[in-house]
């Protein structure tokens, strides 16, 4: 059909309206992501005044640790890239001389106990901050605190003494053979986070990355090259708008070879068994997506984000206290979830999952995919029977343990001949 002039004008203005609004539309949305990024990583990410509240506190000589003249002196410790998720705990890429880490330092007063925060205790308030131990604590006195703490986090075991001795062998920062206030001050409030517990009670074992320094509650920890699991971490943004079915494939093509995410299985089925009636007690894993995991270069297992692994005896003191009218009242992170006593009004202490069946949940998608043929069909019938333990551990100890040393056996007799190994 052939147009007349005024035809052909209003088809070109329509036209240009059209594309006039959609690019104003980009540019708009384009700045308002921008602004929102932009607001959202200030209110998050709050690095430098953290570490002005730390060197603050170390030059006035309330708080001393292996890291903070390096931090807040000879400034060769220094933050980099933010990961912070909660503004209270501040999180960052971070370099230390010729040494790669990750560095931590909380900030402000924590929430009171909150299912949907952290199990961590109050913490002091500013102004009054690292007060703990007081002027004229003797170093056996320290040692008695530290004990004390420990039994409320783990329960009464019968080595904590041992623990307590690593513990003040690690509050020598400066290794003179004598324990100040600043630095009993420094361990005592890295004490109250599960994370430094947690790599203090797995030290030997390697799951946990090392602590490279400390100053008050800042700390640095090696860095674990791969992370998360699947190894691929996108911006929020994008996460918005890619479909869950395109993630998961996105995910797997991101995922080392078999024989190398056997290794890595592997290596978190070991964390289960530490972790399970282990030297100090048992911990239970409250957050079990692939996020919190990574591995290193020779493909080792390494737990990235331990806060939400917490001692049993600690999540049973809490979750008690916990007034509930349905089940899911009583769930603490992603994965730690009790039954409601409706009598009382209250949560019952007892994890309806034990880990290893949470653990098997992330690992099935993980694993099966690329399974050796004469391996899979195996795998999979360990897996499922894996993921329907029910109940704590406490109760199925033997099914536990049998199902635990089948996977890990399957798996390792697959690659124990191989170089990935």
């Amino acid at each position: 059909m052939k147009l007349d002039r005024h035809g052909r004008w209003a088809r070109f203005s329509y036209l240009h309206m059209k594309y006039l609004f959609f690019s104003w539309l980009a540019v708009f949305v384009g700045s308002w992501i921008v602004y929102v990024e932009y607001s959202s990583y200030t209110e998050r990410c709050r690095g430098h005044d953290c570490k002005n509240s730390i060197c603050d506190k170390y030059r006035k000589g309330v708080i001393d640790g292996t890291a903070c003249s390096s931090l807040c002196e000879k400034e060769t410790l220094y933050l980099e890239k933010c990961f912070t998720a909660k503004p209270n705990s501040q999180v960052y890429s971070g370099n230390w001389g010729d040494l790669q880490g990750v560095i931590k330092c909380q900030m402000e007063e924590a929430p009171h106990y909150d299912l949907g925060g952290e199990m961590e205790p109050r913490k002091e308030a500013a102004p009054v901050a690292f007060n703990k131990p007081t002027k004229g604590t003797s170093v056996e006195k320290f040692r008695e605190m530290i004990i004390s703490h420990l039994k409320a986090k783990v329960g009464d075991q019968a080595n904590l003494a041992d623990l307590a001795t690593q513990v003040l062998s690690f509050t020598d920062s400066n290794k003179d053979g004598q324990i100040s206030l600043p630095e009993a001050r420094s361990t005592w409030a890295l004490l109250q986070l599960n994370e430094f517990l947690l790599a203090l009670v797995l030290q030997e074992r390697d799951h946990t990355p090392k602590l490279l320094g400390f100053c008050g509650d800042l700390y640095m920890m090696e860095k674990v090259p791969y992370s998360p699991l699947y190894g691929i971490s996108l911006p929020w943004i994008v996460e918005l708008w890619i479909p869950a079915g395109l993630r998961r494939s996105m995910e797997q093509w991101f995922t080392p070879s078999w024989p190398h995410k056997a290794k890595i299985s592997i290596g978190l089925l070991e964390l289960v068994e530490d972790i399970f009636h282990g030297t100090y007690g048992s911990f239970l894993m409250c957050d079990v997506r692939t996020t919190t995991f990574g591995y290193n270069e020779r493909y080792d297992f390494k737990v990235v984000d331990a806060r939400y692994i917490i001692p049993e005896a600690t999540f049973q003191e809490r979750i008690r206290q916990q007034r509930c009218d349905v089940d899911e009242d009583c769930l603490y992170g992603i994965d730690c979830l009790t039954s409601c006593d409706l009598t009382k009004h209250r949560c019952t202490p007892e994890v309806t999952r034990p880990n290893l069946a949470k653990v098997c949940d992330t690992l099935k998608n993980y694993i099966l995919r690329g399974a050796p043929s004469d391996l899979s069909d195996e795998l999979e019938k360990q897996l499922y029977a894996c993921m329907g333990l029910k109940g704590s551990a406490e109760q199925m100890e033997i099914e536990h343990s049998l199902i635990l040393n089948n996977l890990k056996t399957l798996l390792w007799k697959k690659i124990s001949h191989t170089k990935d190994s």
